[in-house]
C-alpha cells in the first residue's frame, strides 16, 4: 500500500538506472506536459545507456516524443533502423490481442514477444512504455485493464525488462482514490504525478 511517509526522492537518472532497472513502474499523470518530460527522459536515458527502447504509445504522444528526442540531438532514422528505437500504435498493438473485448494471452505474447525479440536481439537492456492499458482503462474496461497489467507482469519477470505504464488522472472520475489504488497495486513502483523538479522522481515502491 501506498503511505504519504513513503514517497522518495532522487536523480532522473539514478531512478531509471538503478532503483527501476528491472520493475514495473506506473505514473498517473496530471495533464500530459507531465507524462512527456517523464517519457522523454526515459527514452533518452535508455538511448545514452545504449539500451533498446520500445514505445508502444497513441499517436499524438508518439509524434510529440519523437519531435522531443529529435531537438535533444538523437538520430532516430538510425535508432529505428538498427531495433534500438522500436515505435508503436498503441491502439493497433492493443487490437491484436483483444478478443470480444477481452485479453487473449496467447495473441498478447504472439504479439509483444517478438517485438522484444527484436529489441533484445544485440543482448541489450530493454526500456519499454506500454500505453494500452490507459486505452482500455479509459474506455471503461476495468477488467481488461488488470488483466494486461497481470500478463506484463509475468511476461516481464520472464524477460527482465523495465516496463513504465502511464494513465491520465484524468480517467479517474469515479472514487478516484480506490481505483488509483487498484492500479497502484498492479505495479511495484509508482513514480509522483507532479515532480517537484523536471531532473528529479519522487517514487514510492508498492507493497
Amino acid at each position: 500500500m501506498l503511505s504519504k511517509a513513503g514517497w522518495q526522492q532522487c536523480d532522473t537518472t539514478t531512478f531509471w538506472n538503478d532503483i527501476a532497472r528491472d520493475d514495473h513502474v506506473v505514473q498517473i499523470y496530471e495533464d500530459d506536459s507531465v507524462l512527456m518530460n517523464t517519457l522523454t527522459d526515459y527514452a533518452a536515458n535508455g538511448f545514452i545507456n545504449q539500451d533498446s527502447v520500445v514505445i508502444i504509445a497513441t499517436g499524438v504522444h508518439l509524434e510529440e516524443l519523437s519531435l522531443r528526442l529529435g531537438s535533444l540531438g538523437f538520430n532516430l532514422e538510425n535508432l529505428i533502423a538498427t531495433d534500438r528505437f522500436i515505435p508503436l500504435n498503441a491502439a493497433e498493438v492493443l487490437s491484436s490481442f483483444m478478443v470480444n473485448g477481452s485479453p487473449d494471452e496467447k495473441y498478447f505474447l504472439q504479439s509483444i514477444g517478438p517485438v522484444i525479440e527484436r529489441a533484445r536481439k544485440s543482448g541489450l537492456h530493454i526500456c519499454a512504455f506500454g500505453e494500452m492499458v490507459a486505452l482500455l482503462w479509459e474506455h471503461g474496461n476495468s477488467n481488461a485493464t488488470l488483466q494486461v497489467e497481470q500478463m506484463w507482469n509475468k511476461f516481464c519477470e520472464n524477460e527482465k525488462l523495465c516496463l513504465f505504464c502511464a494513465y491520465p488522472k484524468s480517467g479517474f472520475s469515479q472514487d478516484a482514490g480506490a481505483s488509483i489504488m487498484h492500479i497502484c497495486t498492479a505495479h511495484n513502483m509508482v513514480i509522483a504525478s507532479k515532480p517537484d523538479s523536471p531532473a528529479r522522481i519522487q517514487y514510492q515502491k508498492v507493497g
